[in-house]
């Protein structure tokens, strides 16, 4: 001891002799020393982990023989200290507890384990451990009544350890469960999992969605949250218990999500909870309820703003409005949603097709008609295009050649600024036109027009149609000119 004052660098080499003879206490005594002096540097390069776990390993296997450390505290210190082993020192003191005889306490420390450690490996580490241990003390207890004969003592302890074990076994999934929750308590499908664990026993379901709704951060939420709203009110719903699972949505419509369409579709649920039970009237109610324009207006991806401020903006939630009420409600009802809709400006193409169809479906034609020119005062090309291609075939079923002139000025104002790509159609559509209700020169021009409009690739096949038509109504004579110009321009 003395020659360690002098050259304590040589420490590790008296502990080991220290080992060699028997003297374990002194040994960890001597181990612990040098753990916990800072300054302390390896002969043999050691970490301190190392040093630490020689440590541990040294204390736990021989309860018997280290008396003089407190063993539970220096492993829990471990434990704090290096978060990368937590399972292996877990385990180390289980095992210290059960080579010392304290069977139950060894029991509690496996137990505190699997609901304290934070990543599988670790887990599964400690999981494996007490398994193995449980099945130990059931092998070690069938020993001891093999020897001296059972008795009806010994039969009791024997299925207690069994059902024991069981327990332990089908508690897995849920403490795997647990454990990836503690590593982050806001992932979504780890909680929807869970309540797929408890499947059959309502209690259980119902505690975990509260938890789950409880715990999760909005902000930091991996996933949708939304769905866990929904998910609890269909639980509800599936068990016949609409009234608490109204009070579940409307929970969820107050709840601050990260985008109005979680927002959305949670209304959206709602109603069709409400529809799945023929509560018509309330879904009809809810969906004014969600479009109502709030006290507060505020841009759809103003984010300074809670989503319920921005959902009157919400394209999802008014599409269902709108087919709700083309089902359920007048049309006085629906055709107010969809100008609503229009004025809103948050109308796509297809929601303005929709107006207009539901318009000349009820032979309000003009209105239909009046729809389509609102929704193409709203886009841009190429979103426009689709609209502008109904409008006109639609138009031109509907009056010929009536209103020849309106018909004219529509082609006028489609063809002033629509883009090379999307001309043919419409100079097609335009000379078809001209053809079987206007003049046939006429005709002719919107066919010439064409050939210089429409795509470099495009321009035969204009000049061919222009060609025929041509030969049709004029004679073969008369495409002279269009074929020295085709040549002319083809070339």
């Amino acid at each position: 001891r003395r020659y360690l004052k002098l050259s304590p660098e040589n420490s590790e080499d008296f502990i080991e002799y220290l080992r060699s003879i028997g003297r374990l206490d002194d040994a960890a005594i001597k181990l612990a020393e040098i753990v916990n002096r800072e300054s302390f540097v390896s002969k043999e390069g050691k970490s301190k982990f190392q040093l630490w776990h020689e440590l541990c390993e040294l204390i736990s296997k021989n309860p018997g023989k280290v008396t003089s450390l407190k063993v539970e505290p220096i492993i829990r210190g471990g434990i704090q200290r290096f978060t990368d082993m937590v399972g292996q020192l877990w385990c180390s003191l289980a095992d210290y507890h059960i080579r010392a005889g304290r069977f139950e306490r060894a029991r509690d420390i496996y137990e505190e384990a699997i609901q304290s450690v934070v990543t599988v490996r670790d887990f599964t580490q400690v999981f494996d451990a007490y398994s193995q241990y449980e099945e130990s003390m059931i092998h070690a207890k069938m020993e001891a009544m093999a020897e001296k004969g059972p008795s009806e003592e010994d039969d009791l302890e024997i299925e207690l350890r069994l059902a024991r074990f069981e327990a332990l076994m089908d508690r897995r999934p849920i403490l795997l469960s647990s454990v990836l929750l503690r590593q982050n308590p806001h992932n979504i499908h780890e909680w929807h999992k869970r309540v797929k664990l408890f499947e059959g026993k309502p209690r259980e379901v119902i505690n975990t969605f509260t938890e789950a709704v409880q715990t999760v951060d909005i902000e930091q939420a991996i996933g949708k949250p939304h769905t866990l709203w929904v998910a609890f009110a269909k639980f509800y719903e599936d068990n016949n218990q609409l009234s608490e699972a109204r009070v579940i949505f409307d929970k969820a419509t107050r709840v601050n999500f990260k985008t109005v369409e979680d927002l959305a579709s949670v209304w959206c649920e709602y109603a069709e909870m409400e529809l799945r039970h023929e509560n018509y009237d309330r879904s009809l109610q809810l969906m004014q309820r969600a479009t109502a324009v709030p006290a507060k207006r505020a841009a759809y991806y103003d984010k300074s703003e809670p989503v319920q401020n921005r959902l009157y903006k919400s394209l999802k939630v008014w599409s269902m409005y709108a087919d709700l009420e083309e089902s359920l409600g007048t049309f006085e009802t629906t055709k107010a949603v969809y100008n609503r809709i229009l004025d809103l400006r948050i109308a796509t193409p297809q929601v303005v097709i929709n107006f207009a169809s539901f318009l000349e479906e009820h032979n309000y034609f003009e209105e239909a008609f009046k729809a389509y020119e609102r929704g193409i005062s709203l886009f841009k090309w190429p979103h426009v295009n689709d609209l502008w291609s109904t409008y006109l075939t639609k138009f031109i079923k509907r009056y010929g050649g009536n209103k020849l002139e309106r018909a004219r000025d529509l082609f006028e104002q489609v063809l002033d600024g629509c883009p090379v790509k999307y001309a043919k159609t419409f100079y097609l559509l335009y000379a078809k036109l001209e053809e079987e209700y206007g003049l046939a020169r006429h005709a002719m021009s919107v066919y010439e027009r064409a050939t210089k409009a429409v795509l470099p690739e495009e321009q035969f096949d204009m000049f061919t149609i222009y060609i025929k038509r041509a030969a049709d109504v004029f004679g073969i004579t008369n495409t002279r000119e269009i074929y020295e110009k085709a040549i002319e321009v083809l070339e």
